[in-house]
């Protein structure tokens, strides 16, 4: 098996049609190894013209390549297929991600490339029933209904997680009957270039899946705007869904968007603290804190706060960053410098606004380089502060204090995010009527950041619209036909 020692990531093309070319300009650009700065490899800088080239690859294999005309039963095969070889170079895809974000082994082999096998093998289960229905009509007629693939999806997907949620993307698309262009992020394109292969192998036909690397700015107008693409799934920053939005009004092409976070994590007087605890530490530096539904906003009621506090960062202090390779470490390193300083930057905010600094702040490093920052805890923060009301996408938890319930749900909600929120309270009925008034598409109970590939996820407000995963993602990859049919003689 590949290990993290023996993997050189290879120079990366582009995917076009079955065949690895280059940038039509022939460009490249580097992609960096976080935990240490170093270059890992050159990958090819895609354009507005491989862009295009991309998109006609994939809109010959959805309508005149064998893709149309194979049976669900088979697409679900291939699906299957793709699952397994997951499953298969686990160690190979695990490795690769961690050197490309950053992330610890332990969450790149053990959690994430899991999760992309089980979406996979899911939506196999999905493409044969995908299907239309009878509708009883007036008069004399037939009336039925088709479901059918929209056509060229492109999937545009964040550095935070690369292939597991390109994985929430292209596996419902194809399930459907769509052909994809992936574009994966620019600091992190190894997994995407390597699942290409892995779709070759499974015996996707050419043109159904492409893969196109550069700069967003670039190549995802070029994606939004081109005529031939049907539909654009986003993940990202709530700024770029709004461009995407403006960009894809002149072709009115369907768009869903997964988008920012700032989730609260709301801890009543009666939960089981212990837990609580545990799951505050969960919701913010698991995948050092560069996840959407991070539980960046902690809320916890007065009368525990002092108790709560001081379980929390001694737990916070424990937590320190480590080599991303080591498979012990649970905290890696922010996936780029830029976003390590940006991340810094906001800690200086929060203590400039008055927020107080009780656990880490700092840079840190591991063996002299890298891009890491401490596991980050902010008290006494109002929920006016910059660090309550923007995504920082790092390490870093605001803590507010509140007296009732009312006041935790009103200040729970003061915020134009809407992606993820939780619970903590023995109080069965309570939770429930938080959970029911919180304004968010996900609400944890008594846990955080659990995720299966049958429980939809998406946001409120300005965290987006549409759903990924589960059955309602497939509804966002189809389109509805009416068939009337004359009985009368």
């Amino acid at each position: 098996m590949a290990t993290a020692v023996t993997i050189q990531p290879k120079p990366g093309r582009l995917f076009i049609g079955g065949k690895w070319v280059d940038a039509v300009t022939g460009k490249t650009f580097p992609t960096i190894n976080p935990a240490t700065g170093e270059v890992l490899t050159q990958i090819a800088e895609g354009g507005e013209a491989d862009a295009d080239l991309a998109v006609q690859a994939a809109r010959r294999a959805f309508d005149s390549g064998p893709w149309p005309e194979m049976s669900a039963a088979d697409r679900a095969k291939i699906l299957w297929r793709i699952g397994d070889l997951i499953d298969k170079y686990n160690e190979e895809l695990g490795t690769l991600e961690t050197l490309d974000n950053g992330k610890p082994l332990f969450e790149s082999r053990q959690i994430d490339m899991p999760m992309v096998a089980e979406v996979f093998r899911y939506y196999a289960g999905w493409a044969t029933k995908i299907h239309g229905e009878t509708v009883p009509v007036r008069g004399p007629f037939l009336n039925y209904t088709l479901r059918e693939p929209l056509g060229v999806v492109a999937a545009i997907v964040p550095w935070n997680f690369p292939l597991l949620l390109a994985s929430w993307k292209v596996a419902p698309a194809l399930a459907a009957g769509n052909t994809v262009v992936l574009k994966p992020a620019s600091w992190t394109p190894l997994t995407a270039l390597r699942f290409a292969e892995i779709c070759q192998e499974a015996g996707l036909p050419d043109g159904v899946v492409n893969v196109i690397t550069g700069p967003g700015g670039v190549l995802g107008k070029a994606l939004v705007r081109h005529p031939g693409v049907d539909k654009i799934a986003i993940t990202g920053e709530t700024r770029t869904g709004q461009e995407i939005l403006r960009d894809s009004a002149g072709t009115l092409k369907r768009v869903t968007l997964e988008l920012g976070g700032k989730s609260p994590n709301v801890v009543f007087a009666d939960a089981d603290l212990d837990a609580a605890v545990r799951g505050a530490t969960v919701g913010i530096f698991y995948g050092k804190g560069e996840v959407c539904a991070a539980g960046s906003r902690l809320f916890v009621e007065r009368r525990i706060h002092d108790d709560f506090m001081q379980k929390l960062v001694d737990r916070a202090r424990k937590l320190q960053p480590g080599d991303p390779l080591d498979p012990k470490t649970r905290f890696g390193a922010i996936v780029s410098e830029r976003q390590m300083e940006t991340v810094l930057g906001y800690i200086e905010k929060g203590k400039a606004e008055g927020a107080q600094l009780v656990a880490g702040g700092e840079r840190a490093q591991v063996n002299g380089r890298g891009f890491y920052v401490q596991p980050t805890v902010f008290d006494g923060v109002r929920n006016d502060m910059t660090i309550a009301r923007e995504e920082i996408f790092g390490p870093v938890l605001a803590t507010i204090t509140f007296d009732d319930i009312e006041e935790a749900v009103r200040e729970a909600n003061n915020t134009p995010y809407g992606l993820a929120a939780a619970v903590w309270t023995r109080d069965v009925a309570k939770a429930h009527r938080v959970a029911r008034r919180l304004k968010a598409g996900t609400v944890w109970i008594n846990t955080y950041n659990n995720y299966d590939p049958a429980a939809p996820f998406g946001g409120y407000k300005m965290s987006g619209y549409g759903r990924e995963l589960g059955v309602h993602a497939l509804e966002h990859y189809t389109q509805v036909k009416s068939v009337w049919v004359n009985l009368k003689d």
